[in-house]
């Protein structure tokens, strides 16, 4: 998650402890690129820049978070067909399916600040169409929001990739990054209810336009962050990287299974949000109920990033990993047991534990297998599993719980992570 070019001067200012490792901004040509050389204690990421990342994954998510909400209700009360809806929600994740592996290669290629610029640009862009579609009417408006969820959603994805790359690199060991991969992944949570609540209350106060208009003020704040982000030391390595080809990164040591077990979290967290809606109306909860439910998954889900980093010297993160996919295993067979929205709220606390303690040891253990200067790429495999989950599990969930209900989808997921389990012990192989 950085950048060749030129450094700014509050980048120079960033914490002491990076700044020990980077060259002065104006000591001689910016390099062409940053991937940083075997990193010294120095390389300790200060609490600055930190924030800087954190705040600029917020600024683009958030933006995305915000317009994914607006554009179906600004749809809806144009009189779009639910089918309509369906394909706006669905490009959010599309579109960077698609550019997933160019933002990764950009990220290796040229470091922070230039992706990240064209990130909040694209951010910017999509914004613009957005308040575009509200001076519009039919097709041409279907369009512009169109266009602006494919900006939005290519922009949260390709400033994701960038940050995380970015803070990998820079941390001296898997103890610091896991610790910053937790707290980064505290972003998306926030963002998810920062971003739609805000525009909620933008919408019933002053409209649409008003509330895109505000939405345009996030990724400002994500370009106006960067500047504490310094440039990274370079290598050689990533001069050839363009030429090198990208699904041979998949026969690295541990990749693939690696992946698939990402791939298996990222599906419990799809049937999650799909099924707790569906076994929630099938008990006759009322929405405000389904709702704490949700929102009780989600607080846990921050509340454990927020532990990771005080407790990461004492995990042993493959043993956690596959104990988090038993976990997951028990907790939905036992999820359609529960009647009582209580008990239901205490497996979706549970569940944000497991599935939460996942992400950070997953960025974690992903580092450690990739090759030097191939950091983007590799997450940018990951992203595009991620976004292709989000974007045909919903259909096949749907098939699956017309057909047999949303207790079947618990178990049928819930025994496909527990016997995928097993993947970890091959991790853990190559790890040592």
């Amino acid at each position: 998650m950085a950048e060749a070019g030129e450094a700014s001067g509050s980048g120079a200012a960033a914490s002491a402890s990076v700044d020990a490792a980077v060259p002065a901004a104006g000591s001689g040509p910016p390099p062409a690129a940053e991937v940083p050389a075997p990193p010294p204690a120095a390389h300790a990421v200060g609490t600055r820049v930190l924030a800087a990342l954190i705040v600029g994954q917020l600024g683009l998510h958030a933006a995305m978070a915000g317009l994914r909400m607006a554009t179906p209700l600004q749809a809806l009360r144009m009189g779009a067909s639910a089918w309509t809806v369906g394909v706006l929600l669905a490009l959010f994740a599309a579109a960077p399916v698609l550019l997933a592996m160019y933002s990764g290669r950009l990220a290796d290629r040229l470091g922070y600040h230039r992706p990240v610029r064209l990130a909040a640009s694209l951010a910017l862009a999509g914004m613009a169409a957005a308040v575009l579609s509200t001076w519009l009417q039919g097709g041409w408006a279907t369009a512009a929001m169109c266009v602006a969820a494919m900006l939005t959603g290519s922009a949260a994805n390709m400033g994701m990739l960038t940050i995380q790359r970015t803070a990998g690199l820079a941390a001296r060991d898997a103890t610091e990054r896991m610790r910053i991969f937790s707290w980064l992944g505290v972003a998306p949570s926030f963002s998810n209810v920062i971003g739609p609540v805000v525009t909620g209350l933008m919408i019933d106060a002053t409209g649409f336009t008003g509330a895109y208009l505000l939405l345009l003020l996030l990724p400002l704040a994500t370009l106006y962050t960067a500047r504490q982000v310094p440039v990274l030391p370079t290598t050689p390595a990533s001069t050839h990287q363009g030429r090198r080809d990208a699904w041979g990164l998949l026969g690295a040591p541990g990749m693939k299974r690696l992946l698939a077990v990402n791939w298996l979290f990222s599906m419990c967290w799809d049937v999650h949000g799909f099924a707790v809606p569906v076994l929630g109306h099938e008990r006759g909860f009322s929405a405000s109920t389904i709702g704490f439910i949700l929102g009780t998954f989600t607080l846990s889900v921050t509340a454990i990033r927020l532990l990771v980093p005080i407790l990461a010297d004492s995990i042993e993160e493959i043993k956690v990993l596959g104990g988090a996919m038993i976990g997951t295993a028990l907790i939905f067979s036992a999820y359609p047991l529960a009647t009582n929205p209580w008990v239901m709220g205490v497996c979706a606390a549970l569940l944000g534990i497991t599935l939460g303690v996942a992400q950070p040891i997953i960025m974690t253990t992903l580092h450690h297998v990739t090759p030097d200067g191939r950091h983007g790429e590799a997450l940018a495999f990951r992203s595009m599993a991620i976004n292709t989950s989000s974007t045909l599990m919903p259909l096949l969930f749907g098939a699956l719980g017309s057909a047999a209900g949303a207790a079947a989808l618990f178990w049928v997921v819930g025994g496909l992570v527990g016997g995928g389990a097993w993947l970890t012990r091959r991790v853990a192989r190559v790890r040592t």
